[in-house]
């Protein structure tokens, strides 16, 4: 697969440099002594990795999943070569900070990066980024001198990391966790309990995984803390490691069995089993782990991890889309059928479908989506780079609001839409799409696990309507209202978007009430009856309000000497958007002020 199938390099130089304009940040000390050039320079390589060495074994990922024997995982010999040349281009830390040995690069700069290597294999570089982010929650809360050999093994790809948060009887629900955390007397834990859904949980492609493990531990009656409060936060590897920082024994973690997916296939996914006893470290049964942090705070530690993976996940989504598009764009420009409505002669030459327009609607669909939420994602990135660089109080704090508001929209909305653009990209092969002979079949199928994992649809709409709308009284909202302000402003001053700008402004202001109705229900239930319309709703919005601000940048240079199909195709998905998606708002909002009660209220024999 060529690099221009992966993903549209022109639109990333564009989302990074021309809107996002991340060259400011190399005026920031955190960033000083970086430019443009290295920027590029290090999206070349991640390009490169995409497409000779990522892409190449995707379909193979799909058809021969992970094994395990009952002693061993096995994985396809390409995805460790991958990772290795991965790590060897000192990827897996381009954005660790330089004194834990990294490249200190944007957030923004290695997130586009990896949207390369997530469309061309996402299962591959799913162990990658769980990594990352592993590294990162121990880079920021873990005791220097108890992790830092996980995070140097993690940089130089000697080691891979997991997160294990879920268990069979708990599902999302992690106050009900029951893996317990044991004290022994030279301050460490012996773990015991299931954790279900663990990607990357088992493999043969390093030589140590470290799994971030929630757990509780016990009171002096042998009880468990009851609720979220009492979740602590562990290190605990396969294999022990020792002061050398060499791997030494057998862990007492072990594999219960793979999960078979309908897609992601080639990232392992098990169930884990903590303390069983089939390996007995230093003479007793009980995984061994240290603590992160201080006891009882491990769910906000883990997440730092959390929020980042869904980002990732969003990211993950966007790229899937985004690749899925450009190979229905391809198909569409080279597949000949049918002829042009006025030319009915059967001795006409046929034309490629691109000039059908229901084939032109699906594919304007796709590109609003796909870019759409890449935009999305790189600019939850970029309040991430704000969040760790800008040294104005004010400015840091409205950046980690917005930050937080938005996540549950980065993840939701991407995947969401995302996955339909893969579906369209199915429908424009026709027949074809629908067979294993084309990608865009398992674009879809990888694509389907993602409005799932890292939190459902369901889950990331009560996130946003029961608490990121709350945030400080309503701070967060009124920072997001004063960006859209600002771009309802400088959109109206030209006359090619004013009425766009107005669409804009009349939708969140709709927004902004029914939130505020919401808010004010006596009755919790019914608040958030109905989020999963008001998630719809508001990432729409947020969208459009995105494909609004690029639509600036693009209409700015469009004009000019130096204009081209690429920013009129930008401004071509921003219109599209606002006559074809911005309608649906009303709809999703008018089943929650007054809030349509059918589903709440409908007794389970009904159904």
């Amino acid at each position: 697969m060529t690099s221009e199938l992966i993903l549209s390099r022109h639109d990333l130089d564009f989302l990074l440099f021309d809107w996002l304009q991340i060259e400011s940040l190399t005026q920031r000390p955190r960033f000083a002594g970086q430019d443009r050039f290295d920027y590029a320079s290090v999206l070349d390589v991640y390009e490169v990795l995409a497409a000779d060495l990522f892409a190449p074994h995707n379909k193979k990922n799909d058809s021969h999943e992970p094994s395990f024997d009952g002693e061993r995982v096995t994985v396809n010999p390409e995805v460790g070569s991958a990772l290795r040349a991965f790590a060897d281009a000192g990827l897996i830390s381009a954005a660790f900070p330089a004194e834990w040995g990294g490249m200190s690069l944007p957030s923004t700069v290695e997130r586009a990066g990896m949207a390369y290597l997530l469309a061309a294999n996402v299962g591959t570089a799913g162990y990658a980024f769980l990594t990352i982010a592993n590294a990162n929650l121990l880079i920021a809360h873990g005791e220097r001198e108890r992790v830092a050999h996980y995070v140097e093994a993690m940089a130089a790809g000697r080691c891979f990391g997991t997160m294990c948060l879920s268990e069979p009887q708990a599902g999302s629900s992690l106050a009900d966790i029951r893996t317990r955390a044991v004290p022994t007397r030279d301050g460490r834990y012996r773990l015991f309990g299931n954790k279900m859904w663990i990607s990357g949980g088992d493999h043969d492609i390093a030589e140590n995984i470290v799994h971030l493990v929630l757990a509780k531990i016990p009171d002096e009656n042998g009880l468990l803390p009851a609720g979220v409060q009492g979740i602590s936060l562990f290190t605990v590897p396969r294999k022990l490691v020792g002061a050398d920082g060499q791997t030494s024994l057998r862990n007492d973690v072990v594999l219960a069995g793979i999960n078979h997916k309908m897609g992601y296939r080639g990232t392992v996914n098990c169930v884990l089993n903590f303390g069983e006893g089939r390996y007995r470290p230093e003479g007793e049964a009980g995984a061994l782990g240290e603590i992160v942090g201080e006891p009882g705070k491990g769910l906000a530690y883990m997440f730092h991890m959390m929020n980042e993976a869904r980002i990732s996940v969003g990211l993950g989504a966007a790229a899937l889309g985004y690749t899925g598009y450009l190979h229905a764009l391809d198909y569409a420009k080279t597949r000949l059928q049918g002829r042009a409505r006025g030319e009915r002669a059967q001795t006409a030459p046929q034309v490629p479908i691109i000039r059908h327009a229901d084939v032109r609607r699906m594919l304007l669909a796709q590109k609003a989506y796909a870019s759409g939420a890449l935009a999305l994602c790189l600019y939850a990135s970029r309040l991430s780079d704000d969040i760790h660089s800008v040294e104005n109080d004010f400015a840091r704090d409205e950046a980690q609001l917005l930050l937080d508001l938005l996540t549950p929209v980065v993840k939701s909305w991407s995947s969401q839409w995302g996955l339909t653009a893969n579906d369209l990209a199915i429908q424009v092969h026709g027949g074809y799409g629908y067979t294993r002979e084309y990608n865009v079949e398992q674009f879809y199928r990888d694509n389907r696990l993602n409005p799932i994992h890292e939190g459902t649809f369901g889950v990331q709409a009560l996130d946003l309507l029961g608490r990121k709308t709350r945030i400080h009284n309503g701070a967060a909202m009124a920072v997001l209202g004063g960006r859209i302000a600002d771009t309802v402003a400088r959109a109206q001053s030209g006359e090619s978007l004013r009425h766009h700008a107005c669409t804009l402004a009349g939708a969140w202001e709709r927004i902004r009430t029914v939130t505020d109705t919401l808010h004010a229900l006596d009755d919790p239930e019914l608040q958030l009856a109905n989020a999963a319309a008001y998630l719809e709703a508001f990432g729409h919005v947020v969208v459009g309000w995105l494909w609004l601000d690029q639509a600036i940048t693009a209409s700015a240079r469009a004009g000019g000497p130096n204009a081209n199909d690429f920013h009129r195709g930008k401004l071509a998905a921003c219109d599209y958007f606002f006559g074809w998606e911005m309608p649906k708002v009303p709809a999703w909002l008018a089943v929650l002020d007054p809030v349509e009660t059918t589903p709440l209220n409908m007794p389970d024999q009904w159904f």
